[in-house]
């Protein structure tokens, strides 16, 4: 860890191989983050969606980095804070080492209820809409979605970066990785986005996917480890399961249509 900021073998083959590999990663990794900030900014009126997504994901880049350039900060939060299983009278060495919580931990563990409550209430919105309202919804405030997105940035980035520092020995290799991620998930996410919203039983799906990650990441909390395979396959299966709907669908058959907040006037 100490060699970590060195440059010594910095421009070799393995170096090379080691970059392409980690971008790879990043951007597989990253694809959950484009989902959420999709949504997020979907919300917003349309001619600030844009930005809010590049401001989204420039701001995961600078996350991302800084949390690499504070690697001795990052493998501190693996050291147990307290212990639940001590003050529920627990002894068992193997239950005692799984109930030990971490600042990791209560990061992801918060990470992963707030997805699982955001995505619960875009589900709740979109199906069921106004049902519950009586007057005009206002368009969601820029300022708060950017926050929203910056706190999940930094619950996303910690895979992302603990992934980086197991894969590569350099820290110039690591951030070159993010940097080309970041980038060429900028140049997608427009794609994703408008993709996303067009098809709503896509964003359903999608909605389903940040589920998925809030369950797996309040398991990761508990030590309950789940294969990240399983779950990028579980993934993968279904969204060529929709395209397969997609593609059979008759162009004159009209899609459901999902709930829009009724914004008053233009955006505030």
């Amino acid at each position: 860890m100490e060699n970590i900021f060195s440059a010594e073998g910095l421009f070799t083959i393995d170096s090379l191989i080691s970059l392409l590999t980690l971008s790879v990663l990043e951007i597989v990794l990253g694809i959950d983050n484009i989902v959420f900030i999709s949504i997020l900014a979907g919300k917003l009126p349309a001619e600030k969606q844009k930005k809010a997504r590049r401001l989204g994901l420039t701001l995961a880049m600078f996350v991302r980095i800084l949390l690499l350039l504070s690697i001795s900060w990052i493998m501190s939060l693996t050291t147990p804070l307290f212990n639940v299983g001590e003050w529920i009278g627990i002894h068992s060495e193997k239950w005692l080492e799984a109930t030990a919580i971490s600042g990791r931990d209560l990061i992801l563990l918060i990470g992963g209820l707030f997805l699982i409550y955001k995505s619960t209430a875009e589900i709740h919105e979109k199906l069921e809409g106004g049902e519950h309202t009586t007057g005009p919804v206002k368009p969601a405030n820029f300022t708060r979605t950017i926050i929203q997105i910056l706190l999940l940035d930094i619950v996303f980035s910690l895979d992302s970066v603990i992934t980086a520092v197991g894969m590569a020995d350099h820290i110039q290799i690591m951030i070159c990785a993010v940097i080309i991620a970041v980038g060429v998930m900028v140049v997608a996410a427009e794609g994703i986005s408008n993709f996303v919203n067009k098809h709503p039983t896509v964003k359903m799906l999608a909605l389903s996917f940040l589920l998925l990650i809030g369950v797996s990441l309040i398991a990761e909390s508990f030590e309950q480890h789940i294969p990240k395979g399983y779950i990028y396959f579980a993934m993968a299966f279904s969204v060529f399961i929709e395209m397969l709907n997609l593609k059979m669908k008759s162009k004159s058959t009209k899609p459901v249509q999902l709930h829009q907040p009724r914004l008053k006037d233009k955006d505030q």
